[in-house]
């Protein structure tokens, strides 16, 4: 039966505490439906766009966002299908969270993801019949060989079983950093094994009652330092299979993600209290992408403004002129030096 090994260090207890604190800030604050929309879909963009990258797919962010918005772009057919892919899977997770995560729901999530990306379309959502391994295609060397094909039946009940047994007191971060280091360790399928284990992830997290706003990129922070990421899976021994090392690497990961949430909402929620003392209902998505600009860069500029939207000088004037009158923002000094400031 599997059962994780792994150590609450002084790191991962430290990391679950501001975890904890930073969710309590985020599900709690209050923030218009359609600032919710706009948070929640720019995760989403860029958890597709992360995750795919970490595979070698070649698209931009904006290309991402291009293909999101059902625009056709020039790019190759693979890619493409990566991406899409990817964001349909992660759209439907509150679906999938419905039910138990059972064998039969990994592989449809494999099968989706690798639809019209696997050369041989049999091997979608199929466990492996064949050994691979782990390396550097360039020098040949093997970081790491998975378990052997006729072990994986048995590996992957095992798995499910632990993830659906009952277990109240079951941290709902650390889990899904164990389903990810188990899945990966496993590596049922052929290939697609990283983008299904971080989906699951995602999953785990979400049926536990994580950041059910989904406002959060977790593939982002594995997208930033790759090396460390493949570091933080290869620091298990294949002797012992202690996992401490990775588990700390990955709630390190969820505290710097959803703490830039909590930074990002903190922002926002006070300019709710504004607008609602001034009896505005909301900011349009420019005006939003404003205010978090000045508050990141504590100042922005009309000529800012007008580059960031590619609108012209006057037509950026206008959109800070409505964060005035609603006394979010506040003018600073005249010419060529002049700025907005937060109120």
């Amino acid at each position: 039966m599997f059962k994780p090994v792994f150590t609450i260090t002084e790191a991962i207890l430290k990391n679950l505490t501001t975890i904890a604190s930073s969710v309590v800030t985020v599900e709690n604050a209050p923030l218009i439906p359609k600032w919710e929309v706009s948070i929640r879909q720019e995760a989403l963009l860029r958890n597709a766009h992360a995750s795919t990258a970490i595979e070698g797919n070649p698209l931009t962010l904006d290309q991402v966002s291009q293909l999101a918005a059902g625009r056709n772009i020039m790019v190759q057919r693979k890619a493409k299908a990566e991406v899409l892919n990817y964001l349909k899977v992660l759209q439907d997770i509150p679906r999938m969270a419905r039910d138990s995560i059972s064998e039969r729901t990994i592989c449809m999530i494999h099968r989706e993801l690798m639809h019209d990306v696997l050369d041989n379309s049999a091997e979608c959502g199929v466990y492996r019949s064949v050994q691979v391994v782990v390396g550097n295609r360039l020098t040949g060397v093997v970081s790491f060989r998975p378990p052997s094909p006729r072990e994986i039946p048995k590996l992957m009940e095992e798995f499910a079983a632990w993830h659906n047994a009952p277990a109240a007191d079951r941290n709902s971060v650390l889990e899904a950093g164990i389903c990810h280091y188990e899945f990966v360790r496993i590596h049922p399928f052929v290939d697609g094994n990283g983008r299904t284990a971080r989906t699951l992830a995602s999953l785990v997290l979400f049926r536990r009652g994580f950041d059910t706003k989904r406002f959060f990129a977790l593939d982002d922070y594995y997208d930033s330092d790759r090396p460390g990421y493949y570091r933080a899976l290869q620091s298990v021994s294949p002797d012992t299979l202690d996992i401490t090392q990775w588990l700390e690497y990955f709630t390190r990961g969820v505290m710097v993600q959803i703490e830039q949430v909590r930074q990002r909402i903190i922002g926002l929620s006070l300019d709710v209290q504004k607008m609602k003392d001034f009896g505005q209902v909301a900011l349009t998505e420019r005006q939003m992408k404003i205010v978090e600009a000045v508050n990141k860069s504590q100042k922005i500029t009309a000529g800012d403004i007008a580059a960031m939207f590619g609108i012209s000088r006057q037509s950026a004037l206008k959109e800070a002129g409505k964060l005035l009158e609603i006394n979010v923002l506040t003018p600073v000094g005249k010419g060529r030096g002049a700025h907005y400031i937060r109120k």
